[in-house]
């Protein structure tokens, strides 16, 4: 198809504060889920464009880590209010490729604001150490940038999951090499323009967009320092490993399997509004989805509540699409051989059609009843609006099924009881846990992170705790009294 007929022009490269075409190996098509028809085309760049881009993200380096980072943040302040002032159309460019509803689309926007806002604090969070360790001698610590870093990022947030590393790392001195999920580009593109015209100096962030062999560059690449990832766990694996053999940093984030454990206290209304938004939302792509839930005890009627709650989600409405042919086929079978393996089905999503969009990869809201620890939908991440249901009869039972999988992003328990909350928070395997919220996301200054298969390496990306993963700590001494006695100390 001739470029003239796509919807938007082609993406292209991103590199020194220009569009360029790079070395390519190859495009791709690029579709949106919500009609399955073709918008753009994406280029799968290769070592070539990969090696540009970080010659000039090193060309750019020495400037912008001595710019002081309360002149650095000024530039993210603009950008704050760029962000704000194209709300509309950033959310809309995430609907197009990403498949999102409007209101899910917008919020994602409003949750890069958020964390851009956290960066424009660093300035007061990363003031140093300084003491007078014996007399006249004195000790200081300060934070320093790492160099060229690397950003590779999934396709279920276009938007945000690019700002839990951009604003943080390069108002901290870095200059960035970000790769965007080649099935979401056009959000990235928007970024970097806006970036621009907020007076970000050419060269501090370049994108280049690709596949597998523009990933396993990055974590080849000599000049790269760091590499954060986000993405399934066995992509996250393999990116952990082979950076890290290569001397550098690393943080990968990858996959879920997030337990809601429902409690006969529960408040009902509450449990099953939370239950059924944690499964559905952003047509459940996302790694805090509540993808299970483990009833303890009487708890027929919440689930009869949690029911009637997804029957209100509605494909093309307040529901949107997942991401591909592909994902729509793989979640409707993981429904297809969980009911085959006895569980019931309680609300069929499966062979969702919007009028209109008939083409378009859509799953409704499902509800899977009396699903059993060994079933592969218990056990794999689904990543679809899918809610699969486990009963027990203890607490201490919902816990061991939590902690027996592999995974450890999120964890969350509905109940009344303090003391029960507190078992849960004390017990449950996860780096993040809600005590009636069905998605215990942290936010700023609190970061984002699991624990187990859920995340690889140290650290976080975002939050106060990116600082040390984005930057390196230099030690001083001084001594300026030669008239003072010398000992051990001095």
């Amino acid at each position: 198809m001739e470029a003239q007929t796509l919807k938007y022009p082609a993406i292209r490269n991103y590199v020194a504060g220009q569009m360029v075409d790079g070395a390519l190996t190859a495009t791709m098509d690029v579709f949106s889920p919500i009609s399955g028809a073709l918008i753009s085309t994406v280029p799968l760049s290769g070592a070539a464009a990969l090696n540009a881009a970080v010659e000039a993200a090193k060309a750019a380096y020495p400037s912008w880590s001595a710019t002081p980072i309360k002149e650095r943040v000024q530039i993210f302040y603009r950008y704050k209010t760029l962000l704000e002032r194209d709300m509309k159309a950033l959310a809309d460019l995430v609907r197009e490729e990403n498949g999102k509803t409007y209101d899910e689309a917008r919020a994602e926007v409003e949750k890069a604001i958020e964390l851009t806002e956290f960066a424009c604090s660093m300035p007061q969070l990363i003031q140093g150490e300084f003491l007078e360790v014996s007399k006249g001698v004195e000790a200081r610590a300060e934070r320093k940038p790492l160099g060229v870093v690397a950003s590779i990022a999934p396709f279920n947030f276009p938007n945000m999951v690019p700002h839990w590393t951009i604003p943080n790392a390069i108002v901290l001195g870095n200059t960035m090499i970000l790769k965007p999920s080649e099935q979401v580009p056009l959000s990235a593109v928007k970024i970097a323009e806006l970036l621009k015209e907020a007076g970000l100096p050419d060269g501090v962030l370049n994108v280049v967009n690709g596949d597998k062999e523009i990933v396993e560059a990055i974590c080849d690449h000599p000049d790269i320092q760091a590499v954060s990832f986000v993405g399934s766990t066995k992509i996250a694996k393999v990116v952990y490993i082979r950076a890290t053999s290569n001397l550098k940093r690393c943080v990968a984030l990858g996959g879920a399997k997030n337990h809601l454990m429902v409690l006969p206290d529960a408040h009902p209304e509450m449990t099953a509004s939370n239950v059924a938004a944690s499964m559905s939302g952003c047509a459940g792509q996302r790694c805090m989805a509540g993808s299970t839930m483990v009833g303890v005890g009487a708890v027929d009627g919440i689930v009869a509540k949690i029911v009637e709650e997804a029957r209100k989600i509605v494909v093309g409405q307040n529901l949107g699409s997942v991401i591909s042919k592909e994902a729509k086929e793989r979640i409707e079978q993981h429904i297809t051989e969980a009911e085959a393996a006895g569980a019931k089905v309680l609300l069929d999503g499966r062979n969702a059609v919007v009028p209109g969009h008939e083409d378009g990869y859509y799953v409704g809201a499902t509800v899977i009843d009396y699903v059993t620890p060994d079933m592969r939908i218990a056990k794999e991440e689904v990543f679809g609006p899918v809610l699969a249901i486990m009963r027990t009869n203890t607490l201490d039972e919902a816990i061991a099924i939590e902690n027996a999988n592999p995974y450890g992003n999120a964890a969350a328990v509905f109940t009344s009881s303090g003391s029960s909350a507190r078992y849960v928070m004390d017990h449950a395997n996860a780096g993040m846990i809600g005590v009636n919220i069905g998605v215990p996301v942290p936010r700023e200054p609190f970061s984002f992170g699991g624990w187990n298969d859920s995340k690889f390496g140290a650290c976080d990306i975002t939050g106060k705790s990116s600082i040390e993963f984005w930057t390196q700590l230099k030690k001083t001494t001084t001594k300026w009294n030669p008239e003072s006695r010398v000992n051990w100390m001095s």
